[in-house]
Order: structure tokens, then sequence, then C-alpha cells
């Protein structure tokens, strides 16, 4: 059973896949989910294999802003990419409070990523009395992305 978070999530990438085109090949709809649990991606294009992460979050009332940090997945495996320079796109989904009304879609291709690594913020590691003690998740702190590297891809300006 999925938790709302999940849930959330997987309508993003949903949202990512009906209504962006690869930003490599352009090509419409060819965005397929990847399996749950896939290490560092979250989406693939069908015909050019360009990966990305989706992140998705609920946007404050009355605002289309994205928060200043974005709960990232486990750190180790994207420790390891970092370490080895390999970065993937991503793309940030903000909907309404209620998690139903999808309000942008924002991009930041790889290299403004790779660019600024401070980005991912390691968080502590679950205590030893947790259901999953030691694992250590990440922050993605969005405020630390310049700007001029972030395009919104939907609604379409």
């Amino acid at each position: 059973m999925a938790t709302a978070r999940q849930d959330l999530g997987k309508r993003g990438e949903v949202a990512v896949c009906k209504h962006v085109g690869c930003p490599r090949c352009n090509r419409v709809r060819h965005f397929k989910q990847l399996p749950v649990n896939f290490e560092c991606a979250d989406i693939i294009c069908k015909f050019c294999g360009f990966l990305a992460q989706v992140k998705t979050a609920r946007l404050s009332d009355g605002t289309t802003d994205f928060p200043d940090r974005i709960m990232g997945a486990a750190w180790g495996p994207q420790q390891a990419r970092i370490l080895a320079g390999i970065y993937h796109g991503l793309y940030l989904v903000g909907y309404q409070q209620d998690g139903k009304t999808l309000v942008r879609i924002d991009f930041v291709p790889p290299h403004i990523i790779e660019t600024t690594p401070s980005v991912f913020e390691p968080r502590k590691p679950l205590s030893n009395t947790a259901k999953r003690a030691g694992w250590r998740g990440y922050l993605l702190n969005i405020s630390a992305l310049p700007k001029i590297g972030m395009c919104r891809v939907y609604p379409k300006s």
C-alpha cells in the first residue's frame, strides 16, 4: 500500500510523461516511468534514453513557488553518482495543496545540477529504533539552484 507522499510522487511522474517532451530529442509523449525503486531516475525517454528524476511537492496555498527544500531519496546511490560525475535532469512538479490540481512543471538540465552539487543536502541517518535504522536520505535545496537554470515547461508561457 503506497503512502500519500508516494501517490503524489507517482502523480508527478505521470504528469511529466503526459505534458512534457524530451529535452534531448524533442519527442512528445515518449517519457515512460521506470520501475519503483530504480536508483536515481524516475523516467526515461523511449526514443533516446534520456533519464531524469522527478520530484513532486505541494505548493503553499495561493502561490506557484516551490518550497526551498524538497525531499529527495536515498543518499548512498545519489552520492556515488555525484562522485562519479553522473547527473540526470530534474523535473520539479508542483501541485496545489489538495495534491490533485497540477500547477507547474519546471526542468533543471543536468549541467546546471552538475555546477551546483550543493543542491543535494544529506539528512541524518535514521535512528537505531527506526524500521530502516541507519538509512539516510537527502533534501534537494531548490533555493541553491540558479534561477536562470530552471525552465518552466508546463504550463507553457
